[in-house]
C-alpha cells in the first residue's frame, strides 16, 4: 500500500505545474522568457504551450522564491534580455515538484486502472 499525501488544491496544481515546468526547463540551462516557450514547446512536441500572461507572473513568483535569478544579458541580436537561471534552492525545489509531479500523475494513472473485482459492479 503507498503512501498518499494531502489533496493538491485546484490552485495548487496548475501553478505548482507551471512551476514544474520552467524549473525543469531551467535546469536544462539558462533562457531567457521567449526561449523558455521556444524550449517548452519544443520538448513537450508543441502540446504545452505557455502564453507570455502566465509565463512572466511565474517567473516573477519563482524569482521572489530564490527558485531562480535573473540578470539583464545581450542576446544574439544584441538586444537586452532578461536571463533566467535555476538556483540551489531552485534545484531543491525542482525535487519537490517533481515528487508532487508523480504522486498526482500516480493519482490519474490509478483512475484508468480496471477497479479490483469486488468494486467492479
Amino acid at each position: 500500500m503507498s503512501k498518499r499525501k494531502a489533496p493538491l488544491t485546484r490552485i495548487e496544481l496548475l501553478q505548482g505545474t507551471l512551476d514544474l515546468i520552467i524549473l525543469q526547463s531551467l535546469r536544462w540551462g539558462p533562457r531567457h522568457g521567449y526561449g523558455l516557450l521556444q524550449v517548452i514547446r519544443s520538448m513537450s512536441h508543441g502540446v504545452l504551450q505557455v502564453d507570455t500572461g502566465s509565463l512572466y507572473p511565474a517567473l516573477h513568483r519563482l524569482e521572489r522564491q530564490a527558485w531562480i535569478q535573473a540578470e539583464w544579458e545581450m542576446s544574439e541580436n544584441n538586444q537586452r534580455v532578461r536571463v533566467y537561471r535555476l538556483t540551489v534552492a531552485g534545484r531543491k525545489q525542482l525535487a519537490i515538484e517533481r515528487s508532487k509531479w508523480e504522486q498526482f500523475s500516480l493519482a490519474v494513472a490509478d483512475l484508468f486502472a480496471a477497479p479490483p473485482p469486488e468494486e467492479a459492479r
